[in-house]
């Protein structure tokens, strides 16, 4: 038909956000168009992110896929039954609703929102995620951190279901996400890095666009308000700054009240304000007994908001656990030492290690120091107390070095990450 595209999607990669569409051209995506006497909202546009290594998966990359979401969903429809004809069987996507949960969700099973078991995903020669465990609990808010490469965005995309796992489990409110696919939709929020809005629609209209298309959705002004949305409402998508399109991203992922939402660096590129309004827009997701999954690379934002940490790294989950958990709940200290001359490489950090450990041993505190050495600052991790201070210090004074700054703190989850991943650049 003139002037409309069909995009095709290989049937192994329709997840929660694609499936066969026609997208209409970009000036009439947002017209309302009569369907047998009544209008019937266009589709919304979602980009699919490349893969690791910027091959895609299944030739799916960088294409545009339509997010198809039932028809005036919890609103049933039946057709005029004609004479002689069987009535049609019901159909269980017209009666869904994103605020009903079903008795075998894990609202009430006691299972979580989201669990990954075993997966594995390769593209071509690279082992993106290899054998990853991950649990978010329902209810609360997951933090996916790992540097760049690590797997994160291949896990995510899975647990979204625009990937299919080569091998391993993936359930999302106890469901599969390729599978159970219609199920989820309504039910599953998605804020995606590039947005997938359509370009030439206003902010505003988007928001109320995608709005639409669920049963309940929140108040769309009372949304546009919190994320500061006002200010560029007639603005057109493509026009809006990085930090705009991040809010505008947001409203569009929350509007539908999903019981699960995946959120992908929500404060990237945000000033201090909107980042305020951001994470608390996330803590009152999670008081509405919302599951949030968050991958982040700023560790204050990990700090500040999430429940449950999780780390890959390497296609693996290293470590997880609360923040506390991590970073040490006996309140581990950290000392940041600067020394007028530079002190010697890497094998002095075991040799530093071993003499504060000795040193508090003697002193009567029997503990364990790690230390590492990076732009000429040495980081000391030990007990809390003046006496690992003493003994940076009497190291300093048996090498003759004059020590020009040195700072205490609490040791913070970025500490832990550096720790875990190593230090050096990839």
């Amino acid at each position: 038909m003139p002037g409309r595209g069909l995009v095709r999607v290989p049937s192994g990669d329709r997840g929660l956000l694609g499936c066969h569409a026609h997208v209409p051209p970009p000036d009439s995506r947002d017209r309302r168009r009569p369907h047998r006497g009544r209008w019937s909202p266009p589709v919304a546009v979602h980009p699919v992110s490349t893969s690791p290594d910027g091959t895609g998966a299944a030739d799916i990359g960088n294409i545009l896929v339509a997010e198809l979401l039932p028809r005036n969903v919890g609103r049933p429809h039946h057709r005029r039954a004609r004479p002689g004809r069987a009535p049609d069987p019901p159909n269980p996507s017209e009666h869904l609703d994103s605020a009903l949960v079903p008795a075998t969700t894990p609202a009430s099973t006691g299972e979580p929102a989201v669990r990954v078991d075993g997966l594995t995903k390769r593209y071509r020669r690279v082992e993106a995620v290899r054998g990853l465990d991950l649990v978010a609990p329902r209810g609360r808010i997951t933090a996916l951190l790992g540097p760049n490469g690590a797997g994160k965005t291949t896990t995510v995309e899975c647990c979204e279901g625009l990937r299919r796992p080569d091998t391993g489990t993936v359930r999302v409110l106890g469901l599969d996400p390729v599978r159970d696919a219609p199920a989820l939709r309504p039910r599953v929020g998605v804020m995606l890095q590039d947005g997938g809005l359509p370009s030439t629609v206003p902010a505003l209209e988007a928001l109320r666009h995608v709005s639409r298309m669920y049963a309940r959705p929140r108040d769309v002004s009372e949304l546009a308000e919190r994320l500061g949305l006002g200010s560029f409402a007639r603005t057109p998508v493509r026009r809006l700054s990085g930090g705009q399109r991040q809010r505008l991203a947001l409203a569009t992922a929350v509007v539908g009240r999903p019981t699960v939402v995946f959120l992908d660096e929500p404060s990237a590129g945000l000033d201090p304000q909107a980042r305020l309004a951001v994470w608390q827009l996330v803590r009152d997701l999670r008081a509405d007994g919302v599951s949030v999954v968050v991958t982040t690379h700023q560790m204050a934002e990990a700090e500040a908001l999430a429940d449950h940490v999780v780390v890959v790294d390497h296609g693996q989950a290293i470590a997880s656990g609360t923040v506390d958990s991590l970073v040490g709940g006996d309140g581990s200290m950290h000392v940041s030492v600067q020394p007028l001359a530079p002190h010697r490489a890497e094998p002095a950090d075991a040799e530093l290690a071993r003499h504060l450990t000795d040193a508090l041993g003697r002193s009567g505190h029997e503990h364990s120091v790690t230390t590492s050495s990076l732009a000429g600052t040495l980081e000391v991790h030990g007990p809390p107390g003046p006496e690992l201070v003493h003994a940076v210090t009497g190291w300093a004074r048996d090498q003759e070095l004059l020590i020009t700054s040195l700072t205490t703190g609490r040791r913070t989850l970025e500490d832990v990450f550096l720790d875990l991943t190593g230090r050096s650049l990839r």
